[in-house]
């Protein structure tokens, strides 16, 4: 486990505890963790869990993910967990990968849309860490991402209070998001090994602890968050581009048009290109799917925050390791994908 006593400001462990008293009241308050920040709910507080689906517009169906502080409550929480399960919590947690397990009957059915089975999660911030600890033993926080239903999720604090300053009583900064994503989801249902959102933990990195191929499936009988085919998305329609050329072409022709756009590159050599006419506006982004992926969303935020009309990326490259930067993209831009 994470010694979160050495890493936190007085200042800040102050704030944590003005935190745990907010969710002891029922109230909702906003966390860092590595991937993004949450909104958090007490999850025997039913009106608290409430208010979470209430300010984030987010349909009561769609499922919360349950952050617990420590691996030895995972039975507290889940019941008939399977082997493969426990070797991944061992080896992941405090870290972002949610499990999919059958929920014990500890948990609400407000938690998980109605269905019997529960994303659980030991999150490495530590002061996400810290604010579950004091929350006390057996505890857990309901949490979805701390921003509006269906847009992309906030990686720093200023994120969170543009969004729900006036509806959330803490907001606790803890900097950047380290990793930048959500967490890998991984169903563990039936002894079978699925990732159903790729995130902060390759498939690679899972497949080598198991010693097995794992398969992916962004479709499941199992409804899990970040799960809609639209979701993700910026104020400004988000176009992909799948060659140089048709990020070329296309970026021509919304010039012709007038369309104030902004390009999102990962490729070096396509800055010549782009230089050719000092409208074009571009973001090179690093050519490394983790660093990728740490500044996506932020990325995003400023562009929409500077009135862009349109944006267009770079297509990442068709492989395991750009997995998770794919699978927002894809959800970001699903009405509006040039080919």
């Amino acid at each position: 486990m994470l010694q979160t006593d050495n890493l936190i400001p007085d200042f800040i462990n102050k704030q944590i505890t003005q935190a745990v008293m907010s969710l002891r009241s029922g109230n909702v308050v906003a966390f860092p963790t590595e991937t993004v920040y949450g909104l958090g709910a007490d999850i025997s507080q039913p009106q608290a869990i409430q208010k979470i689906f209430e300010i984030k517009g987010r349909p009561s169906s769609h499922p919360l993910i349950v952050h617990f502080a420590n691996l030895s409550e995972l039975e507290f929480w889940a019941e008939n967990i399977p082997a493969t399960a426990w070797i991944l919590a061992q080896h992941f947690w405090p870290g972002p990968l949610t499990l999919i397990l059958t929920k014990s009957n500890h948990i609400p059915l407000s938690v998980t849309g109605g269905q019997e089975t529960v994303g659980l999660r030991i999150p490495r911030h530590p002061i996400a860490l810290k604010l579950l600890e004091q929350l006390g033993s057996c505890k857990a926080l309901a949490a979805p991402s701390a921003n509006r239903f269906g847009f992309v999720s906030p990686t720093i604090a200023d994120h969170v209070k543009n969004a729900f300053n006036d509806k959330i009583e803490v907001i606790l900064d803890g900097g950047p998001c380290e990793v930048g994503l959500e967490s890998t989801i991984v169903s563990c249902i039936d002894k079978d090994v699925t990732i159903l959102r790729p995130g902060g933990i390759s498939v690679l990195s899972i497949e080598n602890l198991l010693q097995q191929k794992v398969s992916v499936k962004s479709q499941n009988k199992i409804r899990t968050p970040g799960s809609l085919s639209s979701h993700y998305a910026t104020a400004t329609p988000l176009e992909i581009c799948q060659s140089s050329e048709s990020l070329f072409s296309r970026s021509f022709d919304l010039l012709q048009q007038g369309i104030r756009t902004a390009v999102i590159i990962r490729s070096i050599h396509l800055i010549p290109m782009l230089n050719s006419d000092d409208k074009f506006h571009y973001i090179l982004m690093p050519n490394d799917p983790v660093a990728f992926g740490k500044d996506l969303y932020a990325t995003l935020r400023k562009l929409d925050d500077a009135n862009f009309e349109r944006i267009l990326v770079e297509a990442p490259p068709d492989d395991l390791e750009w997995l998770a930067v794919a699978d927002r993209l894809s959800r970001a831009s699903y009405s509006f994908t040039s080919k």
